[in-house]
């Protein structure tokens, strides 16, 4: 079956690996081959492909180098079924989202003594996320078919404390991240459309085994890698759980659709690590409604009820619009005059607003440049935009031009674009808060408080004019999900760039002797939400009476505001209250986060030696606690 429809064609992919091959450096292969993974492939190509990147993978899994525009990520696969010929599709899909994976696999079925044992080359491995890929048939539920509901709920639950115990396990021994698989149903049905109706039949059994299993993983802070949802929906045809694979090889999944199954957990371990994208970026012109409002006039424009293709416009864009409700910020580039393609959100039947719009750049210049425009105005980088166009030349202008931003290939049919987008899994979501759900509006207020900058007639007057309030909490159980998404997400202003798991953040937070302040803000335009994470900790390399600043970042949107002259002094009476006499700041480069280069300093901090065992290019700055500091900001703050 066809899959991996969002990526574009290749005129000839096998021609383009073996030219890449001729390359003597391994790092330049590794680079051909992330660029080479954008491309629609098959099993063999994906390959081909893994062979081309794996010298280079394992010198960056060494240390020995670095690669701009990768990130590593270790990841161990636990199973009950064969994913050895997995692998490699799950290594090239992590090319393809910017990750550049080790992979540790343990032996077939051993996924409990891995966990529950103690596994020296796991343990050595020390991964950061942890996969437990079972099936079906692995420890199956063994009930009489006349079982009642409440013998069939007492078995799942039992099963689902087991798996509880692994992920509890799992936190505990690598403060690894954990996603669980769903289990796919192996057996034909035995009563046909009564199946489900009777509670231990095979099917009901494994559906209401996988419910516990969500409900649990929601509780416990647990992904999951829903593969039972993808084959009800048909996103694997026959590929999973086929019975001859199963009996030849033990193959849940079969080797012609391990490029999408890589593609599935490589968009899980992307998002796990911050690198799921931001920013929906629409052409207009028979993109978000048929025809071109230029000269069709707003009363022209194909939207809305009464034509199949009206109807499947507004469909697109509702799909828009939830996205943008679950905090996906929205932007329009189009060529068009401004004030005409502003007027057509004025159709009663438009399901987006002109306000859901965070950036609109409509002019004559190259969509290239507006996608690098839109990019500035919203403080985020071109690895965080995706860019829909239905015109196929704009398409590959904009990947030839811009690498960095995601362009999906797009049907014929505009019916189609909701799926295809949502198939793309570019923005896969690893937590989801209540300061998600307003970010597209947070980032569309920083327009009018731009515009309110710009009125003022001194900087002064305008930070007063805000009317901010700063709340800074220590991180607990509330805050958490944001403040890990946060940590993972922020590339710009971020002192360190370390990236921690849930668990990881949990371990800092419940240190008696550790600061975790989650940090929000509020004006007088709305609450922009968690904005700011500060990880604070006591370590070896440093004087028991100093603490470490391990992590501090800020979202770009709260920029030029003194936020961090205020979050500043939240931290330092935090460490005087807890008896500590002097702040120790890092700062780690890379090639992102510039913009805090001279941040210690400009807060007062004096450079301090470089301690034991630090990263060879970082710095390193001390701070004086002295009571009370005097404030260098506008902002009211409630700590």
């Amino acid at each position: 079956m066809d899959q991996l429809l969002w990526l574009a064609q290749h005129p000839d992919l096998g021609f383009a690996i073996g030219e890449a091959k001729r390359e003597a450096d391994p790092l330049v292969r590794l680079g051909l081959a992330a660029q080479l993974a954008g491309y629609r492939r098959d099993f063999t190509l994906t390959t081909r492909l893994d062979r081309l990147a794996s010298e280079g993978l394992r010198a960056l899994a060494n240390g020995e180098t670095s690669v701009s525009g990768l990130q590593p990520l270790r990841i161990a696969l636990l199973s009950s079924h064969t994913v050895d010929h997995l692998v490699p599709a799950i290594r090239v899909a992590a090319l393809q989202r910017r990750l550049a994976l080790s992979v540790h696999v343990a032996p077939y079925g051993m996924y409990r003594q891995a966990l529950l044992m103690d596994d020296a080359e796991l343990a050595s491995f020390a991964p950061q996320l942890i996969v437990l890929a079972l099936d079906a048939r692995d420890a199956p539920l063994q009930l009489p078919l006349e079982a009642s509901q409440q013998d069939v709920d007492a078995a799942v639950a039992e099963r689902v404390d087991e798996l509880r115990l692994l992920w509890r396990r799992a936190r505990e021994r690598y403060a690894a991240q954990v996603v669980q698989q769903t289990i796919v149903p192996a057996d034909p049905p035995i009563f046909g459309s009564f199946e489900a109706l009777v509670p231990a039949s095979p099917f009901a059994l494994i559906d209401r085994l996988n419910a516990a299993i969500r409900a649990a993983a929601r509780e416990d802070g647990v992904l999951l890698m829903d593969l039972a949802w993808e084959a009800a929906r048909g996103s694997y045809g026959d590929g999973l759980a086929e019975p001859v694979r199963w009996h030849q090889a033990k193959q849940l999944v079969s080797p012609n659709l391990a490029p999408l199954y890589g593609d599935q957990l490589a968009r899980i371990a992307a998002a796990s690590a911050g690198l799921s994208r931001k920013c929906l970026v629409l052409d207009l012109d028979n993109t978000l409604w048929g025809g071109v409002v230029g000269d069709d006039g707003v009363d022209g424009i194909h939207l809305g009820q009464g034509s199949p293709s009206g109807e499947a416009f507004l469909a697109f864009q509702r799909y828009a619009a939830q996205l943008a409700r679950r905090g996906i910020i929205l932007a329009v580039c189009s060529k068009n005059d401004l004030s005409v393609a502003e007027a057509a959100f004025n159709h009663p039947e438009m399901a987006l607003k002109r306000s859901d719009i965070a950036a609109f750049v409509a002019n004559w210049e190259d969509k290239a440049g507006n996608l690098r425009r839109i990019a500035s105005m919203l403080g985020i980088g071109l690895d965080s935009l995706v860019f829909v166009d239905d015109n196929p030349a704009e398409r590959d202008i904009v990947r030839r031009e811009l690498t960095e931003v995601a362009v999906p290939e797009l049907p014929d049919d505009v019916a189609d674009y909701p799926a295809r987008v949502a198939a793309a899994g570019y923005f896969e979501a690893v937590s989801f808060t209540s300061d998600d759900a307003t970010r597209g509006r947070n980032y569309a207020l920083n327009a009018e408080r731009k515009a309110a900058m710009s009125q003022a007639t001194d900087m002064e007057g305008y930070l007063r004019g805000l009317e901010m309030v700063l709340t800074a909490t220590p991180i607990g159980a509330a805050e958490l999900a944001r403040s890990t998404q946060l940590i993972n997400k922020t590339n710009q202003f971020n002192l360190t760039t370390r990236r921690y798991s849930e668990a990881e953040v949990e371990r800092i937070a419940s240190d008696p002797a550790a600061v975790a302040l989650a940090i929000r803000l509020a004006d007088k335009f709305g609450d922009n939400g968690l904005i700011s994470v500060v990880l604070a900790r006591p370590d070896a390399a440093v004087a028991s009476d100093e603490l470490l600043i391990d992590s501090w970042l800020m979202s770009c949107r709260v920029l030029g505001r003194q936020v961090e002259d205020a979050v500043l002094d939240v931290l330092a009476a935090a460490a005087t209250a807890a008896g500590y006499r002097a702040l120790i700041g890092e700062y780690r480069p890379t090639e992102r986060n510039g913009m805090v280069a001279e941040h210690f300093p400009r807060l007062g901090f004096v450079q301090h030696p470089a301690l034991s065992d630090s990263e060879p290019d970082a710095t390193f700055w001390r701070c004086e606690l002295k009571s009370p500091r005097t404030p260098r900001h506008f902002i009211e703050v409630l700590a």
